[in-house]
């Protein structure tokens, strides 16, 4: 299990497990935002705590931040699947290095074409070096 929290403490997530990718996305709010994703879904591979204030973009989902420290914890789909399930991804950047440090990058392009990108070989911790 892998833990964040923003830099205050007061909004918290878990993440099961070890994701397969962190997701860098070039988009017009997360390359803003610096953040790195790792996506499951909500109460079941993740769980979220704290007192965390919407940002809502378009219809499809939430950016959540920490109303005190300002820090963006974590993504939320608008819509359920089906199954009753909600998408949500977690900023990798709030957890400790040693925890996420070797979770290889993917990259996503959110700006243009909307497609997965090739991996480069690079992982979370050569974005802190």
């Amino acid at each position: 299990m892998i833990q964040g929290s923003c830099l205050c403490g007061a909004v918290r997530w878990t993440f099961e497990g070890v994701p397969d990718g962190a997701t860098a996305c070039n988009c017009t709010a997360c390359r803003r935002y610096g953040v790195l994703w790792a996506y499951d879904f909500e109460g079941e591979g993740i769980v979220v705590s704290g007192p965390a204030q919407p940002y809502v973009r378009g219809k499809a989902l939430s950016f959540n931040f920490c109303p005190t420290c300002g820090c963006i914890a974590f993504w939320r789909g608008a819509d359920v699947d089906k199954d009753g399930r909600r998408r949500i991804a977690v900023n990798l950047r709030l957890a400790e290095p040693d925890a996420v440090g070797k979770i290889p990058i993917d990259h996503f392009d959110g700006l243009d074409t909307f497609e997965d990108l090739p991996r480069d070989g690079r992982c979370v911790a050569d974005y802190w070096s």
